[in-house]
C-alpha cells in the first residue's frame, strides 16, 4: 500500500493581492490601494490543497526559501491537510505575485525565486515510491523542472505511477515543451484550449486536437471554461459535457485547477473517465461559489452540499 494518493510537483509562491487601487501604476509615481490580502498562491497549491479536502491522501513537492513566505506556504498547505514533508527549502527566497485587482481586470507581477531553480535532483526518491499518481503542473514557471520533465515521467513510469500534467500558461509565450515526447509518458493531459493552441502553434481547436491526439498516453481532459470540458481518448473517442453553471458567481480564481483536483480524485478513487470528468466539471463550477481557488472547499461534505444544493447534482467521491 502506498502512503499518498496523489504527489502534486510544482510551484510555490504567496499572492499579494491589492484591491481599491485609485488608479494604474506610473513610474516615478505613488499610488494607494485600499486593501490587501496576503495568501497562499499558486495553481498547484489550489489543486493540492482541494484534492485533499475533496478526500484524497496529498503530498506536496516543491520549493520555498527560509522565510516568512516560505513559512506562510507551509503552514497553509499544512493547515489543508496537505503532507509538506517533502518541501524543499532553498537558498532562494520564495516566490511570490504582486496581483494588482481593477475591477474584473488585474495585471500581475511575480518573481519566481525558489521555484525556478528547483530540479529533479531535489525531488526525494521516495515520492515515486510512496505516491499512487503524480500531478505535475506549472512547467513553464520552472525552467528546472521543464528541464528535467523527462527525468520526472520516467521515474513515475519505472515505478508504475499513472502522471496529469497541466502545463498552464506560459508567460514567456514560447511554448518549448516537446508534446510530441512528452505526451506518451502521461496518462491524463489536463489543458484549456487556449493553452492547447498555443502550446501546438494550431490556428483551431480540431487542429490543435488533431495535433496531439497521435500522442497522448490515456486521455486528455480539455477545460473549455463556460462551455463545459471535452474527454478525448487516444482512439479518438470523445464525451463532450456542458458546464456546471452558476448564476451568482463568486469569482472563477482557480477554477480550472478546481476542475483538475475533483478529475483527478476521482481518477485515484477508481471511478471511470467519464464520471472523472462530471466530477471534474462539479468541483469546476463549486469553486465559483466563494472567493479565491480554495475557499468552496473546506470539506468534502461541504462541497456534496453545495453540489447538491446549486447544482442539483451529486458528488460520487
Amino acid at each position: 500500500m502506498k502512503q499518498y494518493d496523489i504527489a502534486a510537483i510544482g510551484e510555490l509562491n504567496v499572492d499579494i493581492i491589492l484591491n481599491g487601487i485609485e488608479s494604474e501604476p506610473e513610474i516615478g509615481k505613488e499610488k494607494f490601494a485600499k486593501e490587501m490580502t496576503v495568501t497562499l498562491g499558486s495553481s498547484t497549491a489550489i489543486f493540492a490543497a482541494n484534492a485533499a479536502s475533496l478526500g484524497a491522501k496529498v503530498c506536496f513537492v516543491g520549493m520555498i526559501g527560509r522565510d516568512a513566505f516560505g513559512s506562510l506556504v507551509r503552514s497553509s498547505l499544512d493547515a489543508r491537510g496537505v503532507d509538506t514533508r517533502w518541501l524543499v527549502e532553498g537558498d532562494t527566497p520564495t516566490g511570490a505575485t504582486v496581483c494588482m485587482s481593477y475591477g474584473e481586470d488585474r495585471a500581475n507581477l511575480t518573481y519566481q525565486g525558489a521555484m525556478d531553480v528547483m530540479t529533479f535532483a531535489d525531488i526525494p526518491a521516495e515520492v515515486f515510491e510512496q505516491a499512487r499518481h503524480i500531478h505535475l503542473s506549472s512547467l513553464f514557471m520552472q525552467s528546472g523542472l521543464l528541464r528535467d520533465v523527462h527525468l520526472i515521467l520516467d521515474a513515475a513510469a519505472a515505478h508504475g505511477v499513472t502522471v496529469s500534467l497541466d502545463t498552464q500558461w506560459d508567460p514567456a509565450e514560447t511554448w518549448k515543451l516537446d508534446y510530441k515526447s512528452v505526451l506518451p509518458k502521461v496518462t491524463v493531459f489536463m489543458p484549456n484550449e487556449k493553452e492547447l493552441q498555443c502550446l501546438t502553434g494550431a490556428s483551431s481547436l480540431e487542429d490543435a486536437i488533431a495535433a496531439v491526439l497521435p500522442y497522448l498516453g490515456g486521455a486528455m481532459m480539455l477545460k473549455c471554461g463556460s462551455h463545459g470540458s471535452m474527454l478525448i481518448r487516444k482512439d479518438g473517442s470523445r464525451v463532450v459535457l456542458p458546464a456546471f453553471l452558476n448564476k451568482d458567481v463568486v469569482d472563477a480564481i482557480g477554477a480550472g485547477d478546481s476542475c483538475n483536483s475533483g478529475f483527478v480524485t476521482a481518477f485515484v478513487k477508481g471511478l471511470p473517465l467519464e464520471e472523472c470528468q462530471r466530477t471534474g466539471n462539479l468541483t469546476g463550477a463549486v469553486n465559483t461559489t466563494a472567493a479565491g481557488g480554495t475557499g468552496a472547499f473546506t470539506s468534502l461534505e461541504a462541497a456534496r452540499k453545495v453540489c447538491a444544493e446549486r447544482f442539483g447534482q451529486e458528488l460520487k467521491i
